[in-house]
């Protein structure tokens, strides 16, 4: 008699690729053969890039390969260690400091990954006795945070300040109270409402992190993100935020008091035993920070050509949802149409992803259309016009 390979068995099980597969509409790790620009490289076709999160467009500039390419020259390409031990360089403690007076906090400090972030922060800050209170579209670095901690974990309805306002009501009033939200959702392209959330916080005794992955370089004064574009840096206890997106890196920070930071540096698991920020990245967010701050027409044009696309889409008819930013959701509300529709759009030279279940429910599916300060007008209106024929084929328009 042979033993069943258990694990193997199990696996198999899951055909939900292989489905998509035969059907000709499997949109997902795809080879891009090119940088990250508006306009990529795919089976040897030109295709427009309007699925990338390089919201400055920043991934390919060449003063970021420079600064990149000088740092691996002096520090090599590794720290080969995590920050707590030898993996701290002089520059590491350079862009927290910067980041720290980017978003107006006193102290930060840099994980190898944004995902790494939310899970070592979310995880480490509260006790089994304290409260969580999550936005239920929080990302799922956020949720997979949540889990390993022994706090009391309570989800509110996405940006309902009234439905966050009774599970404050419910919580301990001597127990610490987090709520986390992000600042910009990454599928909707909303903004948290802060305002309201600040004066909830003050009203029951909480505190706030705001995930600003999607938010930095999109929002705020020259780009700082959710609590500057309210006006609320000094009511946000917490400010997040990721390198992958507009800083065109890779890595991710957080940013507080002295005391919350320093908390963090010596807890925070997926900080602690995790192996630092390469040189190359390091150089590289600071010089996109630099470029950032120097440059406000990007940040201009990129509000331009999303108020414009915005505009065009719901001319001709689209569902756009709530969408405030670059981040435009095309609802489908069917994943099979979803899945079957990106895939047809790369074909014909446009990149864009859908966004299905389990990340959303199936009446929800969308296809996610996310500009770059780039983008030309020319390329937005040649992308809406496939995209808009790709529909109507599809019977959604």
């Amino acid at each position: 008699m042979t033993n069943e390979n258990l694990l193997q068995t199990s696996c198999a099980r899951y055909t939900a690729h292989k489905d998509s597969m035969s059907r000709g509409s499997y949109p997902y790790y795809i080879p891009i053969e090119s940088e990250q620009g508006t306009v990529v490289r795919i089976h040897g076709k030109d295709v427009l890039m309007f699925g990338s999160n390089s919201y400055l467009g920043l991934s390919n500039d060449p003063r970021m390969k420079e600064a990149a390419k000088a740092a691996i020259d002096k520090y090599g390409t590794s720290c080969s260690g995590s920050r707590f031990l030898n993996g701290t360089l002089d520059i590491h403690v350079e862009l927290e400091e910067k980041l720290a007076a980017l978003v107006g906090k006193e102290a930060a400090v840099c994980f190898s990954t944004g995902f790494q972030v939310n899970l070592g922060v979310v995880s480490a800050l509260c006790g089994k006795n304290d409260y969580l209170l999550l936005d239920q579209l929080d990302h799922a670095s956020i949720i997979e945070g949540s889990r390993l901690s022994f706090s009391k974990v309570l989800k509110y309805r996405h940006n309902d300040m009234k439905s966050l306002e009774k599970k404050l009501q419910f919580c301990d009033p001597s127990a610490i109270k987090l709520i986390i939200a992000d600042g910009v959702f990454s599928m909707e392209g909303d903004i948290v409402k802060l305002p309201e959330m600040v004066s909830l916080a003050e009203k029951y005794n909480a505190n706030i992190m705001i995930d600003d992955a999607h938010a930095m370089g999109v929002i705020g004064h020259q780009g700082r993100g959710t609590a500057s574009h309210f006006g609320l840096t000094d009511n946000v206890d917490l400010i997040m935020g990721t390198f992958s997106k507009s800083f065109g890196s890779m890595g991710g920070f957080i940013a507080a008091s002295v005391d919350i930071i320093g908390f963090l540096k010596h807890n925070a698991r997926s900080l602690i035993f995790s192996a630092s920020m390469p040189p190359s990245n390091v150089a590289a967010v600071s010089k996109a920070i630099d470029i950032m701050l120097s440059e406000p027409e990007r940040l201009q044009h990129l509000g331009d050509i999303t108020n414009y696309a915005r505009k065009q889409f719901k001319e001709r008819g689209f569902d756009t949802g709530v969408s405030e930013t670059p981040i435009i959701p095309l609802f489908v509300r069917d994943t099979d149409k979803a899945l079957a529709l990106s895939t047809k759009l790369i074909d014909n030279g446009v990149f864009v992803t859908p966004v299905i279940a389990p990340a959303v429910p199936d009446s929800d599916s969308m296809i996610r259309f996310a500009l770059m300060a780039t983008h030309s007008f020319d390329q937005v209106d040649q992308a809406i016009d496939k995209i808009t024929k790709a529909f109507k084929n599809y019977k959604i328009l």
